[in-house]
């Protein structure tokens, strides 16, 4: 019997199905800037799925592609806690959505709260990475996406999916605008 003993470095290859990632990058030419174009400026998007390109009329901007391989590494999605608590189920009693009764009927309370929190900032990251993503409003305040996540009824009957609502931010950070927008 052959044994040999190997050491090295293991590599992410990126399959023909991976998709392809560019990064907005703003161009600063005279005295106007456009602030949609300021907010996309470092945020990265698959090729098939980026803001209309060019912007406008006299955009300076340029698209420069990414390895598949430093979005892997790099890409997060992270969400302030108070989007769960108070907002999502309301435990102060200042919000009209109702999103808290959808929660409760799939068995989550206020309790699940943080186990939620990182569910869904798992699953947009992956869903990220992947491509699966859907372009929403574009203004001043940056570019929305949207990303379906689906987590399990609490009484073990199945599952649920809904959207969640995300704003990219530079070198493929996800900030949750909200935890669901909508089935």
């Amino acid at each position: 019997m052959y044994n040999k003993r190997c050491t090295g470095v293991l590599l992410i290859q990126k399959s023909a199905d991976s998709p392809r990632w560019v990064k907005w990058i703003h161009e600063p030419a005279g005295i106007f800037h456009c602030l949609e174009c300021l907010q996309l400026d470092g945020c990265w998007f698959t090729w098939g799925n980026a803001p209309i390109w060019p912007h406008h009329e006299k955009c300076h901007c340029r698209l420069e592609a990414i390895d598949y391989l430093i979005v892997q590494m790099n890409a997060s999605a992270y969400s302030d806690y108070s989007k769960f608590d108070p907002y999502l189920f309301n435990t102060n009693g200042f919000q009209t959505h109702n999103k808290e009764k959808l929660f409760m009927e799939w068995g989550y309370t206020v309790e699940d709260a943080r186990w939620l929190q990182a569910e869904i900032e798992r699953q947009a990251r992956e869903q990220y990475i992947a491509g699966n993503y859907t372009l929403g409003k574009l203004n001043w305040n940056g570019q929305r996406i949207s990303i379906r996540v689906t987590i399990p009824r609490k009484d073990g009957t199945g599952d649920v999916s809904f959207i969640t609502g995300w704003m990219v931010e530079p070198n493929g950070k996800l900030r949750l605008t909200t935890p669901y927008g909508g089935k």
